[in-house]
C-alpha cells in the first residue's frame, strides 16, 4: 500500500491546466497501484480547503468529491466512518468540513467540543465559550 499527499490528491481530482503532466502522473499512480492508495484525514481536509479556496468548488461539489473518494475501490480513507459522519454534518450545516471532522472525533470519544465559533456552537456536542 502507498499513501499520497494533498498535492497528488488534488491533481487526481482537478484537471489543472498549469500541471497537466502532474495530473496524469497522479492518476497513473493510483491506477497502477496493486493495493488501495491510502489517504490520511489531514490530506482530505487540506484537499477540501484547496478545492474551496483555489478552485472555488461549491459545497455540493465538495460533498460529491468526498463521496466519490470514499466509494472508490482504489482509494482508502483513514478513519472512513469518521469522515462519513463528518460529511453528513458538513452537508446539513454551514460549518467547515474541518470543524465537522473535529466535532465527529470528539463525539466518538464522548467529549464535548469547546469553541468560540458561533456557527459550530449551534451543533449538538458543542459548547460555546462566551467572551468575558
Amino acid at each position: 500500500m502507498i499513501a499520497i499527499d494533498t498535492n497528488v490528491l488534488v491533481r487526481i481530482l482537478v484537471e489543472d491546466p498549469d500541471a497537466p503532466e502532474q495530473c496524469q502522473q497522479a492518476r497513473n499512480l493510483v491506477l497502477s497501484a496493486s493495493e488501495p492508495v491510502w489517504i490520511a484525514q489531514i490530506v482530505l481536509v487540506e484537499a477540501v480547503w484547496v478545492l474551496e479556496s483555489c478552485y472555488r468548488f461549491q459545497k455540493s461539489a465538495i460533498v460529491n468529491v468526498i463521496e466519490r473518494i470514499s466509494s472508490h475501490p482504489a482509494l482508502q480513507l483513514e478513519a472512513a466512518e469518521r469522515i462519513e459522519n463528518a460529511l453528513a454534518l458538513y452537508q446539513d450545516h454551514t460549518v467547515d468540513f474541518a470543524d465537522c471532522l473535529i466535532l465527529t472525533a470528539a463525539t466518538q470519544r464522548r467529549l464535548i467540543l469547546h469553541t468560540f465559533d458561533r456557527k459550530l456552537a449551534r451543533l449538538n456536542g458543542v459548547q460555546r465559550i462566551m467572551p468575558a
